[in-house]
């Protein structure tokens, strides 16, 4: 999910110091809500990293002879297990990365539902494709690579990692997750999710290393394949070390979406849906809406209305349930949002409420609305990844288009209006990203392809697309 402006979400950053090669790393979390540290872990060294990769691929040799409807069973189990133990991980999430409780049980949910989708489509989604020939038999059949290694990111510590792992391991794949460095808890429950579910044992494991270790394991030959979500260096180096390997790669680089608020739009409503999607995780989602690219006839009416709807999301207490914004993840994401909005009302842009940081312990950011931005501003040319909205005017719906596609990004997008056959149009056939939604923030869902375009990466995850990302499409052809 990307990007230049998120070190602590850069899987290729090493973030343990310079210990010995063969040292395992440690790694401490903090409570962004306080800045009080939290549990220390004992990480993993690369020779242990590589053993889990050659006990998974040993595993993998029973998984992918394994029935659908059994993959199936034990998928519908984990879905339960993170049911079962829903309040649990919530808590994991509000104290290693700020989530708020609310939204970590909306998360945990959202892993169960994708767990549930693919046990009940995988079946039909890997089912042999007759193709006719005039003659002889053929067919396509969909079998798995072996193991996939993940490279995830902390912003959402589960689903991140269930996007990807519930059709990978119903595809007949095992896994291996490199997780990020601060949500080392999250990434250590999830492997015993898979184990209490009652899938083959190392068929998903969890390695505790440093970003610095990650080539090494795509290139170790028990690694069939690799999908990130992280920054855009991240991904080239991924896809460097990948492509050197002759690997297949799927890339989740994030993105700095835009909405286009057209002229015709209910303002009050167009602005609620703006500031529900600028907010989800607090900013901080790839997929959050960055860019509200406004008609010059409603751009006023609509700041007003998105800086009221903004200042309903009021800091609080992450375990509060009726908290709606909780802290950034670290205090250093928190200044390095901050200096975007500095440098950004420094080159003209107008600050119409918040902007000052917070005098209390902790990685706290209010809601923050900025106006007349142009190019060459942080805030429009980079991705803020907290809850900063940036709001810029455009004269036509031409000129709306262009900028929303002027972007180095391309992953999701909006439009805004009264006219739902334009929008539709817009939607469908004008604007450059992976994802684009009519009157509705833009979200990942199982059911629909999930990636983007340009530097935001490639590949699919989620849906069919996205479990056949990590097969092997083989065509077969019988001859009487």
């Amino acid at each position: 999910m990307d990007e230049n402006i998120r070190p602590e979400r850069d899987p290729s950053a090493p973030t343990e110091g310079d210990q010995p090669a063969d040292a395992p790393p440690s790694l401490a979390t903090h409570d962004p809500a306080t800045g009080q540290a939290g549990r220390t872990y004992r990480g993993h060294t690369e020779a242990e990293a590589r053993d889990f990769a050659q006990a998974a691929r040993a595993a993998w040799e029973g998984w992918r002879r394994t029935e659908v409807d059994v993959r199936a069973g034990k998928m519908r189990a984990a879905a339960a297990v993170l049911r079962r133990r829903a309040d649990e991980f919530a808590e994991l999430m509000t104290a290693e990365m700020g989530k708020t409780r609310t939204e970590g049980l909306a998360e945990i949910e959202k892993c169960a539902v994708g767990c549930d989708y693919f046990a009940e489509h995988a079946a039909g989604f890997l089912a042999r494709r007759p193709v006719e020939m005039d003659g002889p038999k053929a067919f396509v059949t969909f079998n798995p690579l072996g193991v996939v290694l993940a490279v995830m990111p902390w912003n959402f510590p589960f689903w991140q990692v269930f996007r990807f792992a519930a059709p990978t391991l119903m595809a007949g794949n095992a896994a291996v997750l490199k997780h990020a460095s601060n949500v080392p808890g999250c990434a250590l429950a999830i492997e015993e999710v898979f184990r209490q579910a009652g899938f083959p044992e190392n068929l998903f494991r969890t390695a505790l290393i440093p970003g610095k270790a990650v080539r090494a394991l795509i290139e170790d030959d028990n690694i069939a394949a690799v999908t990130l979500t992280g920054s855009v260096e991240a991904g080239r180096q991924v896809a460097s070390a990948a492509g050197g390997a002759l690997k297949k790669c799927v890339l989740e680089l994030g993105g700095s979406d835009a909405y286009l608020v057209l002229a015709d739009v209910d303002v009050d409503k167009a602005a609620g849906v703006a500031a529900a999607a600028r907010m989800v995780n607090g900013g901080q989602s790839c997929i959050a809406g960055k860019r509200f690219i406004v008609l010059a006839e409603v751009r006023q009416a609509f700041e007003q209305a998105l800086v009221a709807k903004m200042q309903a999301f009021q800091m609080g207490d992450p375990r509060d349930p009726a908290t709606r914004l909780g802290p950034m993840q670290s205090v250093k994401a928190r200044d390095d949002i901050h200096d975007q909005v500095t440098r950004s009302v420094e080159a003209g842009a107008r600050l119409l409420t918040g902007g000052e940081v917070p005098d209390r312990p902790g990685a706290w950011y209010p809601p923050t609305v900025l106006a007349g931005v142009k190019p060459g501003m942080p805030a429009y040319e980079e991705e803020v990844f907290g809850p900063v909205a940036a709001v810029i005017e455009a004269r036509t719906e031409d000129e709306a288009i262009a900028i929303a596609n002027g972007s180095q990004f391309g992953l999701g997008s909006g439009v805004l209006t009264a006219d739902l056959a334009r929008g539709e149009q817009i939607a469908a056939e004008e604007l450059e990203s992976g994802m684009s939604f009519v009157n509705a923030g833009v979200r990942s869902d199982p059911r629909l392809p999930f990636g983007g375009v340009k530097q935001s990466g490639y590949g699919r995850e989620c849906s069919e697309f996205g479990i056949h990302e990590f097969v092997n499409i083989k065509s077969v052809l019988v001859q009487g």
